[in-house]
């Protein structure tokens, strides 16, 4: 019989997977990726600057903006609106706070302030926004007759439906007077940049923050196969389904397109992405020490389904030495349950059971993570497990599939100490995974 492998080397690789994920995150770092692209000289020509920013990283990327922009054109004082956990001060802009997931009074009134700024601005002024993961939520803008707590109905039945974030953005876009190219729209005619830091694979910028500065190529017709096609047409409040159907016989105007006059005055940088992370973290593996493997630039899909197949991909690898297996992507759940979790840590549980059946053999540790630092409505920004998980669920007292089947991966964790809490970071990239395998021995 084999001995198993030294309980000194899980620990080593637990801090290891914990040390690439560090530094996804770092490479998402706000404050700097502003920084690299503003120099003051390009705001010659302007006569005021009008600053706004939203998101989960909007105070450090304001705070690297405002010590760019000539103190004498930043228009009055700029605007970052942020979930709560981020909040913290920055010189000459006023700082909000609010919700997220779901959006809450306090982000409607920020939202109203953004718009009356950007409706203000004139031409040969500059409207620079800087976008961040988060902004769909974090500046609801209900349209027409709808009310925030309609908006968020909506919302939070498509989100628990499994509904793709492209569709859930879509539903959004028609449902808002900013999404969409909804900011873009009432800054004209003045002239707008965005300073982008996605959270969307592939990086379509419609889709960062439901694209408020972009062309949307979606309709109301979209919207409405979106709600039905996920079951939930039905269940949204009845203002919903009627601005969405007035939408679609053309009495209420559409969100801005692709060849719309008010973009010839608009541009867009995009200052940091998922890709951009998933590469930093191929570097810091490969200076542990690590073979590196790209496993996935786009994972997606069901979360626990996606730790199966990347369980039953390693089982089939043939490993002579340590290796990291690095994914990067935005996985969902479809909610059946009545438990506490987010799509990271369901992911981090789905694999340690579907390893543990699989027999998946060496010393092995896996972690799932949001950058942002939050995973669903939880504390952590996701789970490590490793190839002593479930014996430790087990002789906690929980049961490690049953959990599962309740999305209630957050008590299963706790319970087996393999949370990741790194707090609130600042920034969003969307998730990042990391699998580290040593030889078997």
């Amino acid at each position: 019989m084999k001995p198993l492998p030294d309980q000194t080397d899980l620990v080593l690789l637990r801090q290891d997977a914990l040390r690439i994920f560090q530094a996804g995150i770092a490479a998402a770092d706000p404050y700097q990726a502003v920084k690299h692209c503003l120099a003051p000289k390009l705001f010659d020509g302007y006569s005021q600057i009008h600053l706004i920013a939203f998101g989960k990283a909007a105070c450090a990327m304001a705070q690297a903006a405002q010590e760019i922009i000539p103190a004498e054109k930043l228009a009055d004082r700029g605007i970052a609106v942020t979930n709560y956990e981020n909040v913290s001060s920055v010189d000459n802009v006023d700082v909000i706070g609010a919700a997220h997931p779901l959006p809450d009074a306090a982000g409607l009134k920020a939202a109203q302030l953004i718009a009356e700024r950007v409706q203000n601005a004139q031409q040969n002024e500059l409207v620079l926004v800087l976008v961040s993961g988060g902004g769909s939520a974090l500046i609801p803008y209900p349209a027409g007759r709808i009310s925030l707590q309609e908006k968020i109905a909506a919302t939070d039945l498509l989100l628990a439906s499994g509904a793709a974030i492209n569709q859930v953005n879509c539903v959004r876009k028609h449902l808002s007077q900013l999404k969409g190219g909804g900011l873009a729209r009432m800054a004209a005619p003045a002239s707008l940049h965005a300073l982008i830091l996605s959270d969307v694979l592939g990086d379509d910028l419609s889709a960062i923050a439901s694209g408020p500065t972009v062309a949307d190529g979606t309709t109301y017709a979209d919207a409405i196969e979106v709600l039905k096609a996920n079951g939930v047409w039905d269940q949204v409040p009845s203002n919903v389904r009627q601005h969405l159907e007035q939408g679609e016989l053309g009495r209420i105007a559409e969100t801005p397109k692709p060849g719309d006059a008010i973009f010839n005055n608009t541009g867009h940088t995009l200052v940091g992405s998922n890709t951009i992370s998933v590469n930093a973290m191929l570097q810091a593996a490969q200076k542990l020490g690590y073979e590196t493997e790209l496993y996935s630039a786009h994972l997606c899909g069901e979360a626990r389904e996606e730790a199966e197949k990347m369980a039953t991909h390693a089982k089939a690898l043939t490993i002579n030495q340590p290796i990291a297996l690095l994914a990067g992507g935005e996985t969902t759940v479809t909610l059946k349950g009545a438990g506490r979790g987010g799509r990271n840590q369901e992911m981090a549980l789905a694999f340690a059971i579907a390893a543990e059946q699989q027999g998946l053999a060496g010393n092995w540790a896996f972690l799932s993570g949001g950058t942002d630092g939050r995973d669903g409505p939880t504390d952590a920004a996701g789970g490590i497990v490793d190839r002593d998980t479930i014996k430790r669920m087990t002789q906690a007292g929980v049961n490690p599939t049953g959990l599962l089947e309740n999305n209630d991966s957050y008590t299963a964790l706790k319970a087996s100490g393999d949370l990741v809490n790194t707090g609130a970071t600042g920034t969003n990239v969307a998730d990042l995974q990391i699998l580290l395998i040593q030889p078997a021995p």
